[in-house]
């Protein structure tokens, strides 16, 4: 039986390196030095995929273009509304829309009418209601019913030698009333109004059954001027009153101030109708 003869180790060869490609390798293929397509319908998936920068402006300025031309032709057939009526249509179309404006001239002219009398209907309301409200301040003074203050007399009357009788201080009162004193009271304690009654007591008087006593002092508002000359004339209040052995003495305010009010009775069988 042969034996395997021993053949000497070869040596190992050393590995190419990494970076090395063997020199037998083939060169890599580059995009650039591959082979151009060989078919219209390869060439135009290329295109349609990987088009050149040529064809990138090209399409933009064509979309532009397109996007141009859209427009125009919508701005034209705006423009164009009226151009296929005839002349007798287009004189119809004015006549409607002069008969429109006139109508609406007519509704504005006939709502200002409206707005105008709503103001006027306004202010004749506000002013009614002003005047009734100056008609019952009037009335609440002339019945007593508030205090007021305002320009006026004081006349003091003062029995010296004598006793004041009840006709002389009545004439007193009526003089002032006929010179349109607004408000009279008699020594603070009471108002004088329409339906005042007077009354002599001993002593004084009774004027609505409040007791006043002299010196009698008379407050009064209105024209201070024209309520002394209604006291002082010849023949007048003043000179009755002296001739009573009375001493007068009239003053001319700037203010007077007439806190009493009148005393208002209740109603004690009359009410309001239903229909008030």
């Amino acid at each position: 039986m042969t034996e395997p003869t021993d053949q000497p180790d070869q040596p190992e060869q050393p590995a190419p390196p990494e970076d090395q490609a063997p020199a037998d390798a083939a060169p890599a293929a580059s995009p650039e030095s591959s082979p151009e397509p060989s078919t219209a319908s390869e060439r135009l998936r290329r295109a349609l995929f990987r088009p050149s920068p040529k064809q990138v402006v090209a399409g933009v300025l064509l979309a532009a273009l397109g996007f141009a031309a859209v427009t125009q032709v919508r701005l034209t057939g705006t423009d164009d509304t009226y151009s296929g009526l005839r002349q007798q249509d287009l004189i119809d179309l004015l006549d409607g829309l002069n008969g429109t404006r006139q109508r609406t001239e007519g509704e504005i002219t006939r709502l200002e009418g409206v707005a105008e009398g709503l103001r006027d209907d306004s202010t004749k309301r506000q002013t009614a209601l002003e005047q009734a409200d100056a008609e019952v301040d009037q009335l609440n003074i002339l019945a007593g019913l508030v205090p007021v203050t305002g320009p006026g007399i004081r006349l003091t009357i003062t029995e010296d030698d004598g006793r004041v009788e009840l006709a002389s201080l009545l004439d007193t009162i009526e003089e002032l009333r006929t010179v349109r004193a607004e408000a009279i009271a008699i020594n603070g304690k009471v108002r004088v109004i329409a339906q005042t009654s007077f009354t002599e007591t001993d002593g004084g008087f009774l004027v609505d059954g409040e007791r006043i006593e002299a010196p009698y002092v008379i407050d009064v508002i209105g024209e201070p001027g024209v309520l002394s000359g209604a006291i002082d004339f010849a023949l007048g209040p003043k000179k009755q009153l002296e001739d009573d052995g009375a001493r007068v003495q009239v003053r001319e305010l700037r203010t007077v101030d007439i806190e009493v009010v009148a005393r208002r009775d209740e109603p004690r069988y009359a009410v309001p109708d239903e229909g008030q």
